[in-house]
Order: structure tokens, then sequence, then C-alpha cells
């Protein structure tokens, strides 16, 4: 469900990552106010119609990227349709697809180092209780970029396995990744330590 941010200098790619991110809380807000299956349709034409001012390749990620959601929507319907009424179903899967479609918009239009800048500059606050402002946006950045790594080394260890096997791995593939995992972070970590980790201009005063 989250996307790395797509090459491009369309209109929202110009849009500062504070105003972008400012109006997907608003209208975030105003999605969850929305109760009726007719509005919500209407807003997901709208994020469509969005999507559509990038190109193909933007319609394209953003289908990507709300692939993994199918899944999860059926589960929460079914699940709604036992406790509610399929109208409660549908007002919850429509309202959860427009406002995932919307945040995915947003993502796909905002380079990873204006996101971290802005996050980093949310966070200044933090320092006054002695944290870092750069931990949050370091974790924002890891998520956003590693997520859908982490779905690509999983796609790619099944292959490996269906070129050796007829049976469908299941449960046998989180070895290997947890491996993949813990390999890739102490990589990570190891980088990290290499730049003076979390605050490295306390380090260059300390030299």
């Amino acid at each position: 469900m989250l996307s790395l941010a797509l090459p491009g200098t369309s209109w929202a790619h110009r849009l500062p990552a504070g105003a972008k991110f400012g109006a997907l809380a608003l209208l975030l807000l105003g999605l969850a106010r929305l109760e009726a299956p007719v509005p919500l349709c209407a807003a997901l034409v709208a994020v469509a119609a969005l999507y559509a001012t990038l190109g193909g390749r933007g319609l394209r990620a953003g289908l990507a990227g709300l692939r993994p959601l199918v899944w999860i929507l059926g589960f929460l319907a079914l699940w709604q349709l036992w406790l509610a009424t399929p109208r409660e179903a549908l007002v919850l899967v429509l309202r959860i697809l427009a406002m995932v479609a919307l945040a995915n918009f947003v993502t796909l239009t905002t380079p990873l180092p204006d996101l971290i800048a802005l996050v980093e500059r949310l966070s200044r606050p933090l320092a006054r209780f002695g944290l870092s402002p750069r931990l949050p946006a370091l974790a924002v950045a890891m998520v956003l970029r590693f997520v859908p790594v982490l779905r690509g080394r999983m796609e790619i260890l099944a292959l490996a396995w269906r070129a050796r096997s007829r049976r469908r791995p299941g449960p046998r593939l989180i070895v290997p990744m947890t491996l993949s995992l813990l390999d890739d972070s102490e990589h990570l970590a190891e980088a990290l330590r290499a730049r003076g980790g979390l605050n490295p201009a306390r380090v260059n005063r300390r030299d």
C-alpha cells in the first residue's frame, strides 16, 4: 500500500510536501465524515482523476499500490456483513479504499528527501525532550523504502521455491525471509554508524 515516489514533473510533484500532506490530513478528515456510498464513490472517482493527471504510469503505480489492500478489504467486508448491514460494509470498504488511494497518491508524488525533511521539521519539538528529530524522519524513510523492497524479496523467495517444488511454500519462507531481514538490518546499522548515527553533526563537533 505504500509506494516509492514516481519520477515526474507533474503539477502534484511541484507542490510543496507540507502543502500536500496538510491537504491530505484535511481530506482524510472529510472522508471520515462521509456516511453514504454515493459521495464516497464520487470521492473515489475524484482520486482516480488525480491519478489520471500523472499519465499511464501513475494509474499503473496507483493500482499496484492498492493491490495488497484487496485481501484486507475482503476480510473487513465479510466481518462488517456479519456484524452490521451490507450498506455499512460497502461504506467501510469505499472509505478505506479512498483514504489509502489518496495517501498513496501523495507518496507517489513526493520525493523521499522532501518527505524526510518535512517529518524532521515537524519533529523539531522533540528536541526539547532530548530526542533527535531525525529519528521519526528516519523511521518514515525506512518504512517507505523497505516495504516495497521486502515485498519484492518475498516474491523472489516464492519464485525460487516454485522452481524447486510443486508444493506451495506456505510458512517455509518465514525462516529465509527472517534471515534476510536480519542481514539487511545489520548492513543498515553499519551504514548508519559509518555516517555518524542519528546525529552526525554532534559527532563532527566532538572531532
